[in-house]
């Protein structure tokens, strides 16, 4: 925890906030291995980075004096990141190293090989996603979490969303096989497609490309989908 991400409830009076979290707790205690009076770098979500003294730590509570918080945060990818629902494990990994990227605007797709029962995973409650998206914020000192959104169809995804999705932005197609290598150093608003494990299907692919995508590809070698996305991200940003 490289941030100690607060909320707006949490600050009490303009210069004072408590944190009753046992997470953060935990962590201010075995691994800041904070005491009265150390200075911590603090965030509010949605807002600024700054700076709390912290003047009381009890198994039940922390406090803090704020300092000011006219740090903004890093700035975002110019990104939104179509991704094939991964398996619920690699759902948690990826929400965080996404986030941590700058990443903010994400949408889970179905396609034909992702498994329907990914969709009933307890990962995909709001609560969860929104834990592991304060994960990433905390790991990266961001303060602005993503918007993820769901699409349990993939037909409608393509007919109703995507070209809204497309319009201003690049459309880039991350599949092995395809005859463009992925570009490098990218500054325009660009959508981002990562298939699931396996890849797309042929009719996907088509879909895709026919809706206005480019194909690009990251060379020969096969890549799980968290460290495929995480390369692309670092190779287009």
């Amino acid at each position: 925890m490289n941030l100690i991400l607060l909320t707006p409830a949490e600050i009490q009076r303009e210069r004072l906030a408590c944190v009753r979290d046992p997470r953060r707790l935990r962590h201010l205690r075995e691994v800041h291995r904070a005491q009265v009076g150390d200075r911590l770098t603090l965030g509010v979500t949605g807002g600024g980075i700054g700076y709390g003294e912290l003047v009381r730590l009890t198994d039940d509570e922390a406090r803090f004096a704020l300092g000011a918080f006219d740090t903004p945060p890093p700035p975002p990818l110019p990104v939104h990141l179509v991704l094939a629902l991964p398996r619920p494990r690699m759902l948690a990994r990826s929400l965080e190293h996404l986030t941590a990227l700058g990443v903010k605007q994400v949408t889970l797709l179905h396609t034909q090989r992702v498994e329907k029962s990914y969709w009933q995973s307890p990962e995909l409650a709001a609560k969860k996603i929104h834990e592991h998206l304060v994960l990433g914020l905390e790991q990266a000192r961001d303060t602005m979490l993503p918007d993820v959104s769901l699409a349990k169809g993939f037909r409608p995804f393509v007919e109703e969303c995507l070209p809204a999705l497309l319009d201003g932005r690049r459309g880039l197609l991350a599949h092995p096989g395809m005859a463009q290598s992925c570009p490098r150093g990218l500054n325009e608003p660009t959508v981002l497609l990562v298939g699931p494990e396996g890849g797309f299907i042929p009719y996907e692919v088509e879909r895709l490309l026919a809706a206005g995508c480019e194909g690009i590809h990251l060379g020969p070698r096969i890549l799980r989908v968290e460290t495929a996305v995480t390369a692309l991200l670092a190779r287009l940003f």
